[in-house]
């Protein structure tokens, strides 16, 4: 009866529209005693973007613009998974898998879609492979590492050509998160420039690709123009109207047909909308789920959106909210409001904000803000700036860390140790003892399996009888292929009949192998019709434990 009555609101997205509405949302677990509040995310943490530029330079610390959503939401379950799929017929979302590679799925009553955008460079080629997406933590502290590596590498470099390059950075987009980059950068790489004995600031040319005719077209111009020309007089070199269209491992390439020769290449392009929104029914306005005006989804019962993914009509000014953490924080308290009111019967209210202002770092002790309709810039606005986002950050423990930081950073030089945070490998070798599962039929298909020794028994569990021998594979077989061909779930058991070392490719250097190297995807679908032909022909069933040639049973 506890289970038939309890209210399942299942929130998709870890960002500040998520994890608003589960904190907002906590506040009701009274007033309906049986709300079970679940978020799906990624990471644990939400990050603080607004700081997130101050990561490369140092200026505060790596982990202290993220604060854990397991403290600010300490009554919501935390699924730290990615979403897969969303089916609104049935009600159930469908997560990526964890530690064992098997299919996730959640059941909903109450389904709040606060997906944020994905980064995507289609259509620019070489982007996906050599520039660097400022986006998440991670991309900030991987752009960090860049710098000092480069700086490191140019210190020595006798190769004048070489040098150059090393000593260029290339910032494209000329909005907030552009303009921010390259100023912190800009600091950043002239301030740690003195800790090398063979480097000039003087041989650094830092630049930022803009497609427009003036930067931060988002600001009244009077403030764009001002901090277009503190960044030049800075040393940063603005390109108007010159548009990014794509990049080698020795330069950025531009629509005009020309060539930047560069190591470093930042890239703050539009993104992309998540694929798992692309992929839903209900209607949408520039990719985005449109919403009424309590945040509801229409024709979908349960169904609520906030934040970038939806497009929400504030109907006292008449258009979209545009895609801010502001507008998102409070389109996510009235949906968790509003959802209560729902819940209880209560009435429920439409969302309307008036933005209060918008600001941007400078870098250096700057910055420009307009709030309230009052424009300032320099210093004034740069104290401005911090004040708000100090207080906006979440927690208490975070703004004194932040705050203890701030204090540091005027009195001490930059910190330039660089930290390797190298990409993971889509090749990697596995150990299994006698007896052990490498992966059970109905799971994920996620990788490919080689043996390097050792031997590997394939089995399949029908419906009708018991478990079977499909084959006995040796060193230098394969197996698990069929899974990531065909795009679906394991069909079969694999299990070690001995000691075995396994080479393994993940799934996304499989794919890249098998699309674009014909004769390795003739030799795969070779195995596959191998594989198919073992199945039909293989003997009558075998039960587990007479397998494994003295291997224990699963």
């Amino acid at each position: 009866m506890a289970e038939q009555n309890r209210t399942r609101v299942l929130i998709l997205g870890g960002g500040f529209a998520g994890v608003y509405t589960a904190l907002t949302l906590e506040k009701y677990r009274r007033k309906i005693p049986n709300l079970e509040i679940g978020l799906v995310s990624k990471e644990n943490y939400l990050v603080f973007q607004p700081m997130l530029p101050e990561v490369i330079s140092g200026s505060i610390g790596i982990v202290d613009t993220i604060t854990p959503i397991q403290r600010l939401c300490p009554h919501t379950t935390l699924y730290q998974r990615e979403v897969e799929s969303i089916d609104l017929a049935n009600k159930t979302v469908t997560m990526s898998s964890g530690f064992r590679p098997h299919p996730y799925r959640l059941q909903y009553d109450h389904l709040v879609v606060a997906l944020g955008n994905v980064t995507s460079f289609a259509g620019m080629p070489g982007l996906l492979e050599y520039a660097l997406p400022f986006k998440y933590l991670g991309d900030a502290l991987i752009l960090r590492n860049r710098i000092l590596h480069a700086l490191a590498e140019a210190d020595i470099e006798d190769d004048a050509e070489l040098r150059r390059a090393l000593l260029t950075f290339v910032v494209a987009g000329g909005g907030f998160s552009g303009v921010e980059a390259v100023a912190e950068m800009n600091d950043f790489v002239r301030s740690c420039a003195r800790n090398f004995h063979h480097i000039q600031t003087k041989e650094i040319k830092v630049i930022l690709l803009h497609a427009k005719e003036l930067i931060l077209p988002e600001l009244p111009q009077s403030l764009a123009r001002f901090a277009q020309q503190l960044l030049a007089r800075r040393g940063v070199e603005i390109r108007l109207s010159t548009r990014l269209a794509g990049a080698t491992a020795e330069s950025a390439l531009l629509t005009s047909g020309e060539k930047i020769p560069c190591k470093t290449l930042v890239s703050t392009v539009p993104s992309a909308p998540n694929p798992v929104i692309a992929a839903l029914p209900c209607k949408k306005e520039h990719d985005r789920i449109v919403a009424n005006e309590f945040l509801e989804v229409p024709g979908y019962s349960g169904l609520w959106a906030a934040g970038d993914c939806a497009w929400i009509i504030d109907h006292e000014i008449g258009e979209p909210c545009p895609p801010t953490a502001q507008h998102a924080i409070r389109q996510a308290r009235r949906l968790a409001k509003n959802l209560a009111a729902t819940l209880t019967n209560d009435l429920r209210e439409p969302f309307h904000f008036k933005e209060l202002g918008k600001l941007a770092a400078l870098g250096h002790r700057s910055a420009v803000a307009e709030v309230f309709n009052f424009k300032l810039s320099g210093l004034l606005a740069w104290f401005l700036w911090r004040g708000i986002y100090l207080m906006k950050l979440p927690s208490l423990e975070r703004k004194i860390r932040v705050a203890m930081d701030w204090t540091l950073d005027v009195l001490l030089p930059p910190d330039i140790v660089q930290l390797r945070t190298e990409r993971a490998p889509g090749f990697g070798r596995e150990h299994f003892e006698a007896g052990e599962i490498i992966f059970r039929q109905g799971d994920c298909g996620d990788r490919l399996y080689i043996i390097i020794d050792g031997e590997v028994v394939i089995l399949r569990s029908d419906a009708t009888g018991p478990e079977r021998v499909l084959a006995r594979l040796k060193a230098g077989e394969c197996f698990g292929e069929m899974a990531l061909v065909a795009d679906s779930l394991r069909m079969a058991t694999a299990k070690t009949a001995s000691t075995a070392n396994l080479l393994t490719v993940d799934r996304d250097g499989f794919q890249a192998l098998f699309r674009h190297l014909p004769p390795l995807r003739g030799l795969v679908q070779q195995w596959v019709k191998e594989r198919l032909e073992q199945d039909a022909l293989a003997p009558e069933a075998v039960k587990t434990e007479e397998l494994g040639r003295g291997a224990p049973a699963a």
